[in-house]
């Protein structure tokens, strides 16, 4: 077992509780961090703390924000008839990076997960529905991953939004750009046989 005094102990098992660090890349960022200048460790240490304690959730579509409402929900150009349903905040950015979409988002911060122990009632639905109520959506639109969990959610949303009489449109699944046919599952396939179109 490795001996370390215990700061740097508790450094290492402190980064390795982070989403894909192992034992082993802690300890290489621990000994990373004890090598960087005192004023760049305190910057470091103080954009942490200052993250937590800034950062909330937009009340509107309840992204990530320093600022409530956050800057889509503020952007009088955004089109206010379309929602875009994701299920993170990562997700917002993939999509604006596309530049393709100019409507508004929702997070739901998560996906129906019976597994998991997650219902709808853990999840940001009931945000989504109260943004329903006024009359200006005319369309949804289901984004969230094509997963046994991303699937369900968007089925079961489909299911609450269509009587409000709201379009409910969910994005296409598939071969993506650039991929041989011989290296995807049976799955993808079916998707994107599924969701062809005439050219």
């Amino acid at each position: 077992m490795e001996q370390y005094p215990i700061p740097i102990g508790n450094l290492i098992e402190q980064l390795s509780k982070l989403p894909g660090i192992g034992r082993k890349t802690a300890q290489r960022l621990a000994f990373y961090i004890l090598d960087m200048e005192d004023i760049e460790v305190e910057k470091l240490s103080k954009s942490i703390v200052n993250a937590k304690e800034k950062i909330r959730l937009c009340s509107i579509c309840c992204n990530l924000t320093d600022d409530d409402p956050c800057y889509i929900c503020k952007d009088t150009n955004r089109d206010k008839t379309t929602i875009c349903v994701v299920e993170g905040p990562k997700d917002i950015i993939a999509m604006e990076k596309s530049k393709e979409y100019k409507g508004e988002y929702h997070v739901l911060h998560g996906v129906i997960s019976p597994m998991d122990n997650v219902g709808p009632k853990d999840i940001k639905v009931k945000e989504l529905l109260d943004r329903l109520t006024d009359g200006v959506v005319q369309e949804i639109i289901l984004a969230t991953n094509p997963t046994v969990e991303g699937e369900a959610t968007a089925i079961y949303l489909s299911k609450l939004v269509k009587p409000l009489g709201i379009k409910v449109t969910r994005i296409a699944h598939g071969i993506p750009v650039g991929g041989d046919l011989e290296y995807f599952d049976e799955v993808t396939i079916t998707k994107a046989m599924e969701n062809r179109r005439e050219i």
